[in-house]
């Protein structure tokens, strides 16, 4: 994580801004980012992993494919060469306009309704978007040296890799362009108009749309606290209820495979437990 001094140094010379007050963001589990302004106006850096490059400059694409049609988006800001990004010793990072408005709370059953229609208007504005930097559904490797971290790991990886294999074989499931990780606060909403939309559009790949919609049940505490999220996401987005129904459980147990996968790999024992707990309510 690059601390404030060198993150103000990174962005003055390759974007020539000058932050006068900068805020850390949640966590989130592909990159970390900030909100700062900059001139009287505001903007968001996110950080990801330098091996993420591609992927993340395909977001920023999407986030300007999703602005062409009519879809409020933070629009990406290049960089004084005319680059999406920038790679530091930490990852590869990137600057967003910031939209006007507030966070969605992804708690809240109302912000929750304004979450999921956006995510499924989001996955409809998408369908023919093309990029080179567009990478496959990756599934984590059960094979993984990290999975040894504890003994209950590499079963439970094992266990969500291949019920998703068998998912993805004998399901016909609706593919297209992923976020990636929609928190809600990858959402802001502006109250004194009404208008939402995404942040950003994270390390973008392409797989089976329901994935991003049980990594946003996730974030939203579990399917028995996601009502809304779903019910908005099934009015706007391109997946029915049937296959969301089919599919869901099988993406949520990979969805918090993944995580159990990438706090093993990061040394991360607090988002490990977490995944646990999940894992075994979902066995249970």
């Amino acid at each position: 994580m690059p601390d404030d001094e060198f993150l103000r140094s990174v962005l003055r010379d390759q974007w020539h801004l000058v932050p006068s007050e900068m805020t850390g963001l949640p966590l989130a589990l592909m990159s970390c980012g900030w909100d700062f302004t900059a001139g009287g106006a505001r903007y968001v850096a996110r950080l990801a992993e330098s091996a993420a490059r591609q992927p993340v400059e395909a977001g920023l694409a999407a986030a300007q494919h999703l602005l062409g049609a009519r879809i409020d988006a933070g629009a990406p800001v290049r960089t004084l060469g005319g680059a999406l990004t920038v790679v530091v010793p930490q990852g590869v990072l990137s600057v967003l306009h910031r939209l006007p408005g507030r966070f969605l709370d992804g708690r809240d059953p109302v912000d929750q309704q304004w979450w999921g229609e956006r995510l499924g208007a989001v996955h409809r504005a998408l369908r023919g978007f093309r990029h080179a930097g567009l990478r496959p559904w990756q599934l984590p490797d059960p094979d993984a040296a990290h999975l040894d971290a504890e003994p209950w790991l590499r079963p439970a990886v094992t266990t969500a890799v291949t019920a998703a294999t068998r998912l993805t074989v004998t399901d016909q499931l609706t593919y297209g362009v992923l976020h990636g990780d929609p928190a809600p606060q990858a959402f802001a909403i502006d109250p004194a108009t009404g208008r939402s939309g995404p942040l950003h559009c994270g390390a973008s790949g392409t797989g089976p749309l329901v994935y991003d919609l049980a990594a946003a049940i996730t974030y939203a505490g579990g399917p028995e606290r996601a009502g809304e999220l779903v019910s908005g996401y099934l009015g706007a987005g391109p997946v029915g209820a049937d296959e969301v129904e089919a599919a869901l459980p099988v993406l949520l147990r990979l969805r918090w495979a993944v995580q159990a996968d990438r706090a093993a790999r990061y040394d991360c024992p607090q988002g490990l437990d977490m995944a646990r707990v999940a894992l075994e309510s979902m066995a249970g």
